[in-house]
């Protein structure tokens, strides 16, 4: 068994949005799966991107947002949706609300993050 004490969460950050690394490479040694809880003010965006080798699970937990898809595609995402990426899926999230909007993110095999936030919070 592998227990994660909540001070052994690492935070990261980018402008209006804070990443909790509740499981990845770096505090687990788990070989499936990397699980994050994804914080995002109003009118903050994560951009469009692509993981190569990643599936990846959003569960909306918390306000509404905008999944911004391939080609300038978007699908409303509210509290209680989830949305599966196959590898290569273009995906991104914009919160389009007055409130913060929070997903949990399930991505297999296990990725590090740390390359797309620019700080720790």
């Amino acid at each position: 068994m592998e227990f994660v004490k909540k001070e052994d969460i690492k935070k990261l950050s980018n402008p209006g949005v804070i990443s909790r690394q509740i499981l990845n490479p770096e505090n687990s040694k788990s070989a499936r799966v990397t699980i994050t809880e994804v914080h995002l003010e109003p009118a903050a965006i994560q951009p469009r991107h692509a993981h190569d080798s990643q599936e990846q699970i959003y569960y909306a937990i918390k306000g509404n947002g905008i999944l911004l898809l391939a080609d300038g595609k978007e699908k409303d995402f509210s509290a209680g949706d989830a949305a599966r990426f196959a590898d290569g899926d273009v995906h991104g999230l914009r919160n389009n609300s007055e409130e913060e909007f929070v997903y949990i993110s399930v991505t297999s095999p296990p990725i590090n993050f740390g390359y797309a936030y620019k700080g720790k919070a």
